[in-house]
């Protein structure tokens, strides 16, 4: 991460953290099956609050949820999902620590089906990331036809909080979508 005054990136993130996020990870196309449900599960426990608070509990939610792999994660009991809601380093919303549950036994079945939730996800755009040539985040949307059209296709498969702005946000994060703004050294370097 360069902290020079004569890089410009993204005007959104502002603290150590979310910098660190922004220059190494946000936008990089994912095809790693646990970092897909990893991004699932966070975008869910995102919703209603800021990303800046869902990023500093990143790590607990690592450990909490078993690294992300969503056998283990689907094979979480009540006993264990009630420990969960014990668990200060993570969301403690018992309909977001149930969703994420869910969720790891829709993903299953996903991968199940198409070899691997990466597949699954990635013939919507045919294996290759939109890049977009947003000036500002004003240009940014929350949703998009593609956001809507994979919310729609997850919730039919069983999964939930993954509406079409949680989806949106996901699909920036894993690269899907590349919404670094113009300007921003991300861009440049994502695009090719």
């Amino acid at each position: 991460m360069d902290n020079s005054p004569a890089l410009h990136r993204c005007a959104w993130p502002r603290d150590a953290l979310n910098i660190a996020y922004h220059d190494t990870e946000w936008g990089v196309p994912q095809h790693d099956d646990r970092r897909l449900f990893e991004h699932l599960v966070l975008g869910g426990a995102q919703a209603g609050l800021s990303w800046a608070i869902v990023l500093r509990k990143r790590d607990a939610y690592r450990k909490a949820f078993a690294g992300f792999d969503p056998v283990k994660v689907a094979r979480f009991d009540a006993r264990k999902r009630a420990a969960l809601l014990g668990n200060p380093g993570i969301v403690r919303n018992r309909q977001k620590v149930e969703s994420a549950v869910r969720n790891a036994r829709a993903f299953v079945v996903v991968q199940e089906e198409f070899g691997s939730f990466d597949s699954w996800l990635w013939r919507f755009v045919d294996g290759k990331p939109i890049v977009n040539r947003r000036k500002s985040l004003r240009e940014v949307p929350a949703r998009t036809t593609l956001s809507d059209k994979i919310s729609d296709e997850l919730k039919a498969r069983g999964f939930n909080f993954v509406g079409t702005t949680i989806v949106y946000a996901v699909l920036q994060a894993v690269g899907v979508v590349n919404d670094h703004t113009v300007d921003c050294f991300r861009h440049r370097e994502l695009a090719g």
